[in-house]
């Protein structure tokens, strides 16, 4: 436990670190200080995403940005595709059902030697013993390489997120560095950062949540527009007011700031709806283990009202079959399920052999009460937290299921929904942007923002049969299947997708990535709006 003196030195410390970069006074409009000009400051609301190596960093897309700053993946994207990487050039060999990409010949490691195809094959060969911990590899059948700067992948099978998920996600790794370590995750050393990116680390401090990093000027894609780059904890409030004041270069803001941000000059972006919120079900527990009592808690929830009540309207309601509903791979008639009917969640109850005493559902005389865990940490809008669950308390209450609301630390709960320590829990992640593989890890994969799900085996042969097509129609009627499939049994529910706004300034151009970045962050830091 921290004493006063040692909080409030803590305190001390974190204004300390904010002042170099905030400056001491208003700067006049349209001007910034000269040390200002070097440093690119970007602010979020939840500051620490773990030590940046590929290893150790946080697995939310926050994490994978700070790492991605620092090391580079065989391909990337920007705001209208596959953009080249490591590799300058890449082809689809479709005889062999092989990928052959042929490396930039100037890529540098941060300590001066060169990226070879050694690296590429060693990382794939270092990640069968010590998997990434967002991305399949299981479909490469083989990596070889034709000379020192030639790579072919070739897989086991057809898999048509390869690109996206694998070559444009998983980060490189210097063989000369991690040849040797057996505990990736616990390697914590300095060369644990050294990458091939555009930036390298030179403070990293978990408790304030601050990242501090400087342009590496023989990057090979081109010297970075700014010799530091940082990242900074700071709520809404602070945000919007130190976009004001050129103190700060991008915030995510409220809705209600975005007009009067646009009228100081800032640049606004408004973030595709590639982010859910949902309740998350545990359903290897009683009573949630029955399909009835999933659908009846689906029925009992007002999606919309919801929407309205805690979020000003700013969201689209959730699909029941997890694709948002804007999207073009989603389906009309799962986004359409169990719209708000307490009628029919009493039905389904009432099949299961509950009946209404006084207030209260009850079976063999006890009444039927549940646990919900939410955040306890203030997060961005939209993240559900302590308003989303007195909603959604108050409805089920309302039904006749007593609600016990709990609040968590985020990455407490987090680790709670990972370990299946839970009854019901609010949480969301990103990542819907990108290709719609990224289903079979939602639905049965092994992270905390997967339901986890594997008893329904149709449901599981539509996701490996999708992820084997290469005609995007035929995948769009299979994912019109996966989600009718899930939306019946329902083993989680997506509630909502918030409207989410960013507030920047002039000084890098930045943009949503086309599929999000690496496997489909749906945040505005692209590193290469960072890049000359």
């Amino acid at each position: 436990m921290l004493t006063g003196c040692k909080r409030l030195l803590l305190t001390l410390l974190a204004a300390l670190l904010v002042l170099p970069v905030l400056g001491c006074g208003k700067s006049p409009a349209g001007t910034v200080s000269q040390g200002h000009n070097q440093i690119y400051t970007i602010a979020d609301d939840t500051g620490d995403y773990g030590f940046p190596s590929p290893f150790a960093h946080y697995s939310r897309g926050p994490g994978y940005i700070r790492m991605s700053m620092i090391f580079d993946t065989l391909l990337w994207k920007d705001a209208n595709g596959y953009v080249p990487a490591l590799a300058a050039k890449w082809s689809y060999l479709e005889n062999e059902n092989a990928y052959l990409f042929q490396l930039n010949d100037t890529a540098t490691w941060h300590d001066g030697k060169k990226v070879t195809a050694d690296d590429v094959l060693f990382t794939f060969d270092y990640l069968k013993k010590f998997p990434y911990q967002t991305t399949n590899i299981s479909m490469i059948k083989a990596v070889e390489a034709a000379d020192s700067h030639t790579v072919k992948i070739t897989l086991s099978r057809l898999h048509a997120p390869f690109l996206d998920q694998v070559a444009g996600t998983i980060p490189i790794l210097p063989k000369h560095i991690w040849q040797s370590i057996t505990e990736p995750a616990q390697f914590r050393e300095k060369e644990a950062l050294i990458g091939s990116g555009p930036f390298k680390l030179v403070d990293y401090n978990k408790e304030q949540g601050s990242y501090l990093y400087e342009a590496y000027d023989g990057y090979y894609q081109g010297k970075p527009k700014f010799k530091q780059l940082k990242f900074i904890k700071m709520n809404a409030e602070m945000a919007a007011a130190a976009l004001k004041q050129q103190q700060i270069d991008i915030a995510q803001i409220p809705s209600e700031l975005v007009k009067p941000l646009e009228q100081a000059g800032l640049n606004i972006l408004t973030m595709p709806h590639d982010w859910m919120a949902k309740l998350v079900i545990n359903h290897q527990k009683e009573p949630f283990n029955h399909i009835e009592f999933r659908q009846a808690l689906a029925y009992a929830i007002d999606r919309r009202a919801l929407i309205d009540t805690t979020l000003r309207g700013q969201a689209l309601p959730g699909n029941p079959g997890l694709i948002p509903p804007d999207s073009q791979w989603a389906s009309p008639a799962a986004v359409e399920a169990y719209r708000y009917s307490p009628d029919d969640a009493a039905k389904l109850l009432t099949k299961l052999g509950y009946h209404k005493s006084g207030s209260y559902w009850e079976q063999n005389g006890q009444p039927l009460a549940v646990e919900l865990l939410i955040g306890a940490t203030a997060r961005a809008s939209g993240f559900p937290g302590e308003r989303q669950g007195e909603f959604i308390k108050a409805q089920l209450e309302q039904f006749g299921i007593k609600v016990n609301l709990r609040a968590l630390e985020g990455k407490t709960l987090d680790s709670r929904i990972n370990e299946g320590k839970f009854e019901l829990a609010l949480n969301g992640h990103g990542g819907l942007g990108a290709d719609p593989d990224y289903l079979s890890n939602i639905i049965t994969g092994k992270s905390f923002n997967s339901a986890r799900y594997h008893k329904n085996e149709t449901l599981k042969a539509l996701l490996e049969k999708q992820a084997a097509l290469m005609d995007t129609a035929a995948r769009k009627q299979l994912f019109a299947e996966i989600q009718t499939a899930f939306a019946a049994d329902i083993p989680a529910l997506a509630l909502y997708y918030p409207t989410w706004y960013y507030a920047y300034s002039n000084r890098a151009k930045l943009y949503f990535t086309k599929q999000g970045i690496g496997s489909g962050a749906p945040i505005p830091l692209n590193k290469m709006s960072f890049v000359r």
